[in-house]
C-alpha cells in the first residue's frame, strides 16, 4: 500500500523506503494484551493509533518496558485515527485522559496547554541532558509552547522535499536549481519543451501550502511563522510575508505549474506520477511520496533518475537554508491529572524505552529515520542503494535543520487552518491579492 498525506497523518509512516510499509489501521479500541500490566503500583496508560508498522513498534516498546519493571507497568489502549481523535479530546477535556497523551504536537498541543491538562517537561529535560541531546534540535519546535516544552518528541521525522526529474533536466540541459532565481529562470526552460516546470496536487490545498511554508522561511527567517503561531497582532502582515506571497503569484503567473493543477488532487498520487512520467520536472511534496513513486514508477526510482534536495535559498533572504518544513516528530506528554506515581512511570518510559537502540531499529528497517542522531548508525544496514541515499538525504536534513517547521494546518488551531487553506486556494487561482490573504488571516489569529 503506498502512502498519502491523509495516511501519513493517520499513521505517521513518514518516508517510507519501499512500498506496502504502511498499513491502514485495524478495529479499535483495543488494550494491548501481551507484557502489559493492570493494577501494579505506579501503573500509567497509554493511548496510540493503529496501523503497521507503528503499531508493532509502539507495542514492542510497552512491552520491554512492563517486562522490565514488574512494579509499575504501563496499559495500552489503541484506537483507529478517527476513534482516537475524537476520544482523547473528549476524556482529556474532562480530566480522564489517558497519563501517555500522544499526538502530533503544535496547535492540538498548544491547546491542551492553555487548559493546563499536560506537564510542564522543562525542567525534566533539563534532568535528563544526555537525552534531549540525543533528540534532533529541530524536533522540539513542535513540543514548544510559550518558550517551555510539554512533550518528548518520539518515532519519525518526515520533511517536505523538493524531488525532481533527473531525465527531464537533462532534456532542456538545466542543472537543478540553487536559488529561487533559479527556479524563476527554469521556468521558461521548461515551458519552451513543454514540460511543466512544476507538478501540483492544487485541489487539495495543503500541496499549495508547502510553498508558502518555504518562501516565508527563506525570505523572512523562522520567526516569522513563529510570530503567527504565537499570536502575535497582524503577523501575516509581516513584510517578508507579503513578500512571499507575492513571489508565489509571480510563480504561477509564468506559467510555473502543470496547467490545470487547481483540479489534480494529491490523494490520487496523480500529481507524483506527473513527475515520474516526465510530463513535470520538478515536485515539491512530502517525503512519504518516494515509497509511491519507487513503487508506481517503474524504473524512475530504482534507475536512479529521482533527484531531490531541501528547498534553495531565495536571493537576499534572511532565512536559513538548512531549514526545513513538515512533520518535526510525533509526540508524546504526560497528563498533568495523572498521579505522582504515574507521572513518575511514564517519564521513565519516555527515558528508556521511546528512542532506544531496539526502537532506531525497528524505525530504520520500517524505512524511516526516527528524530534521533544515532539512527546515522543504522543506515549501513539498508542494502538497496537508492533507498539508502535517500535514508541518509532525510537524516541529513533532519538532523541538520536550524529550524524545522511544522506543517502550519498542523501547527494552528483548527479555525485558523481551515481559514489558511481556504485563503491558500484563492491565493493560488489569484482571485485575492497578497494583501488580501494578509488580512483575511489577521482576523483570525489567536482564534
Amino acid at each position: 500500500m503506498t502512502t498519502s498525506r491523509r495516511t501519513f497523518l493517520r499513521l505517521t509512516a513518514g518516508g517510507v523506503a519501499a512500498a506496502g510499509l504502511a498499513a491502514c489501521g485495524t478495529s479499535g479500541p483495543q488494550s494491548s494484551g501481551s507484557g502489559t500490566g493492570g493494577a501494579a503500583t505506579g501503573g500509567a496508560t497509554y493511548w496510540f493509533l493503529t496501523g503497521q508498522p507503528q503499531q508493532a513498534i509502539r507495542e514492542a516498546q510497552v512491552k520491554r518496558f512492563n517486562d522490565a519493571n514488574s512494579g509499575s507497568q504501563i496499559k495500552s489502549t489503541e484506537f483507529q485515527n478517527d476513534a482516537f481523535k475524537q476520544k482523547i479530546k473528549t476524556a482529556i477535556g474532562a480530566g480522564e485522559g489517558p497519563t501517555l497523551i500522544w499526538g502530533w504536537g503544535g496547535g492540538g498541543l498548544k491547546s491542551y496547554v492553555d487548559a493546563n491538562q499536560v506537564e510542564d517537561l522543562t525542567s525534566w529535560f533539563g534532568e535528563n541532558a544526555a537525552l534531549k541531546e540525543s533528540i534532533f534540535p529541530s524536533a522540539f519546535g513542535a513540543a514548544t509552547v510559550n518558550g517551555k516544552i510539554y512533550a518528548m518528541p518520539v518515532e519519525t521525522t518526515t520533511p517536505i522535499v523538493l524531488y525532481y526529474n533527473k531525465r527531464a533536466f537533462e532534456k532542456v540541459g538545466a542543472q537543478p536549481p540553487q536559488s529561487w532565481g533559479d527556479i524563476m529562470d527554469l521556468v521558461p526552460k521548461f515551458n519552451d519543451q513543454n514540460i511543466a516546470p512544476f507538478s501540483l496536487g492544487g485541489q487539495s490545498r495543503w500541496t499549495n501550502m508547502m510553498w508558502l511554508e518555504f518562501l516565508f522561511d527563506r525570505i523572512g527567517g523562522s520567526e516569522v511563522f513563529q510570530n503567527i503561531f504565537d499570536g502575535k497582532a497582524n503577523g501575516w502582515s509581516d513584510p517578508s510575508a507579503l513578500q512571499a506571497l507575492d513571489e508565489m503569484q509571480k510563480l504561477i503567473k509564468a506559467n510555473g505549474f502543470i496547467k490545470g493543477f487547481s483540479s489534480i488532487t494529491a490523494d490520487s498520487n496523480a500529481d507524483q506520477a506527473l513527475l515520474y512520467t516526465g510530463k513535470a520536472a520538478m515536485m515539491l511534496h512530502g517525503a512519504w511520496t518516494y515509497g509511491s513513486m519507487k513503487a508506481d514508477g517503474k524504473d524512475f526510482v530504482t534507475g536512479g533518475h529521482l533527484g531531490y534536495m531541501n528547498f534553495p535559498p531565495v536571493d537576499g533572504g534572511k532565512g536559513d537554508p538548512t531549514d526545513t518544513v513538515g512533520n518535526p516528530g510525533q509526540y508524546l506528554s504526560i497528563s498533568s491529572k495523572a498521579s505522582q506515581a504515574e507521572k513518575d512511570t511514564a517519564k521513565k518510559f519516555l527515558a528508556s524505552n521511546t528512542l532506544d537502540d531496539a526502537s532506531i531499529d525497528a524505525w530504520v528497517k520500517s524505512g524511516n529515520i526516527p528524530v534521533v542522531k544515532s539512527a546515522k548508525d543504522k543506515l549501513a544496514s539498508i542494502t538497496d542503494k537508492n533507498d539508502a541515499e535517500w535514508l541518509k538525504f532525510i537524516y541529513d536534513t533532519s538532523a541538520n535543520a536550524k529550524s524545522f517547521a511544522q506543517s502550519w494546518d498542523q501547527a494552528l488551531p483548527p479555525t485558523q487552518a481551515e481559514t489558511l487553506l481556504d485563503n491558500i486556494a484563492k491565493l493560488f487561482q489569484l482571485s485575492i491579492s497578497p494583501q488580501q490573504f494578509a488580512d483575511s488571516m489577521n482576523a483570525v489569529i489567536g482564534k
